[in-house]
């Protein structure tokens, strides 16, 4: 019998937690992202706004999820005006 997955982090995560801690990483990777995408900029400036260097930003936009904690990536996000609502379900 085959396992079912919500989604690929289930099926990559040894545990429910790991896979919960994937799946919010990535949402907020993706939104880090897209207010970098919004504003059009560089590598450079995007390093500027978040206080990092330009490699850590190249990580961060490639999506190498194993190099950044949820509590830097949390940070990040507040550095460029981000919040967060939590729903617990």
């Amino acid at each position: 019998m085959t396992e079912k997955y919500d989604s690929a982090f289930d099926a990559l995560a040894d545990s429910p937690s790991e896979a919960l801690n994937l799946k919010l990483r990535a949402r907020l990777m993706h939104e880090i992202r897209d207010r970098v995408s919004a504003n059009n900029w560089t590598q450079a400036e995007t390093a500027k706004h978040l206080g990092v260097s330009q490699p850590r930003v190249s990580d961060l936009l490639n999506g190498k999820l194993s190099k950044f904690s949820l509590d830097a990536l949390v940070n990040m996000l507040a550095a460029l005006g981000g919040d967060i609502q939590l729903e617990v379900a």
